[in-house]
């Protein structure tokens, strides 16, 4: 193991001899198993993209299902490997490496006080002595909150959400009066936002096309945070989002109802620019583009960041990261043991979902146990035997989740489109993930990686 700054590092391999394809028959068993998964009458999914690494080569990938249901007079459109969609939470992850690769540029540090970037001090009120580092957004120990919301328009400068007396401030909800910065984990929307307008500061331009100068581009993906900006061809691509749930007003779910869209319904109306966006000055407010849940990209593209980490920084001829970045980035720096002290808190842990993190990532450490009758923890395979670190992402009745073993290479991704049922309802039974979202990761654990 490696240790930098007295921190526990993952310690990252070389990637080891291309595996071999899964057989024709394990390939074919597996789709079914998948196609059973999606076809489920208790939990339909509407569409379906899954890829499995096994020893650092992709060695099953496939779509199922449709990106767009069909409509009267539109005919339902499949799922095919450019789909693209709303990928939640494991937005959190990307922004991560955009920060990191300023921090490796030496345009922004993990332990300074943000207050130095954003041009004004930045600290909780409640705590006022404790400065605000990088660090912490990305650990979700920053003190922040989302009980003030977590996005703003383009005219807000979050300064004045931040602090107090600030037209937007309200109460103070924004922060904890309960623990201050470094000392509880909490996971928390707003973080994102707070790095996204750091980067933005640090960078000199808007959060989506710093994303895309530093990540995407160099990787050639066409993933993107801001809609407005692709082009047709990649709007048609992108994945509409649904689930079995009146849209507005009470959310009823409805299992025997229609599927109702929830978000990038975009047979119905293309995207369009907030207003004000012509006026947006950059390092304000990078909420505005959603770095917490709003990347639209697909599961190949997903791929391609985890073969990156997975190969210390590493795309085809591109260093993206340096080795050192990687290594820091997936380190360990959060640990759940109930204690509440020194970073060490039991604030939000979903149920036991969140055991440890590091610098924009989960580490999944494949525990599992019952409590108050349900089953809870981080457990990603039935039985156990998969460790690793990556993301998880849920909204609009999308499910997503990357995760990848450093010390073997074997990684998994699915994106699910919607749901057709309350998960919540549908408890799993090894984790405190929902059952449909434990039998995609053994699907495909069982089928694609574990050993026969």
């Amino acid at each position: 193991m490696k240790a930098i700054a007295g921190l526990l590092l993952v310690s990252l391999v070389s990637i080891p001899a291309a595996a071999a394809p899964l057989a024709e028959g394990r390939a074919a068993a597996l789709t079914r198993r998948l196609e059973a998964i999606l076809n489920d009458p208790a939990m339909p999914l509407p569409g379906l993209s899954v890829v499995a690494i096994r020893a650092g080569e992709i060695v099953y990938r496939r779509q199922l299902g449709s990106k767009r249901l069909a409509t009267p007079g539109t005919p339902a459109r499949p799922m095919d490997a450019a789909t693209m969609f709303r990928v939640a939470s494991v937005s959190k992850l990307a922004t991560a490496i955009g920060a990191m690769k300023l921090v490796e540029q030496g345009r922004l540090a993990l332990d300074s006080d943000v207050s130095d970037v954003l041009g004004y001090r930045l600290r909780n009120p409640h705590f006022p002595e404790h400065a605000i580092t990088l660090r912490m957004l990305l650990t979700h120990t920053s003190s922040l909150r989302d009980d003030a919301g977590f996005k703003w328009d383009p005219e807000v400068d979050l300064r004045e959400v931040l602090v107090p007396g600030g037209r937007h401030y309200g109460q103070g909800q924004a922060w904890s009066a309960k623990a201050g910065p470094g000392t509880y984990f909490d996971y928390v929307n707003f973080n994102s936002g707070i790095v996204a307008t750091l980067m933005e500061r640090a960078g000199g331009e808007r959060f989506d096309r710093l994303m895309r100068k530093l990540v995407f581009d160099p990787m050639g993906l066409k993933a993107g945070f801001y809609l407005a900006d692709f082009a047709p061809a990649r709007i048609d691509d992108v994945a509409t989002l649904y689930r079995k749930r009146e849209k507005d007003g009470a959310e009823r779910w409805d299992p025997d109802g229609p599927w109702i869209a929830q978000s990038d319904d975009f047979g119905a109306a293309p995207p369009s620019a907030p207003a004000g966006l012509d006026q947006y000055v950059a390092g304000t407010n990078g909420t505005l583009f959603g770095p917490q849940g709003s990347l639209r990209i697909s599961a190949d593209e997903l791929a391609a960041i985890m073969l990156m980490l997975m190969n210390e920084g590493r795309h085809g001829g591109r260093q993206i990261l340096q080795p050192a970045t990687v290594a820091t980035m997936l380190g360990r720096q959060w640990t759940l043991d109930g204690k509440g002290i020194k970073g060490s808190g039991d604030s939000d842990n979903f149920r036991g979902l969140y055991q440890a993190w590091g610098l924009g990532n989960q580490h999944f450490l494949d525990i599992s146990k019952v409590e108050q009758g349900r089953a809870s923890g981080d457990r990603l395979v039935e039985g156990g035997g998969f460790k690793g670190v990556g993301h998880l992402g849920w909204s609009w009745g999308l499910n997503a989740l990357f995760v990848f073993d450093p010390r073997t290479n074997d990684g998994m991704i699915y994106v699910s489109s919607g749901v057709g049922a309350n998960p919540d309802l549908q408890p799993g039974r090894f984790s405190s993930e929902a059952r449909f979202q434990e039998r995609i990761t053994d699907a495909l654990y069982r089928g694609a990686i574990a050993p026969r």
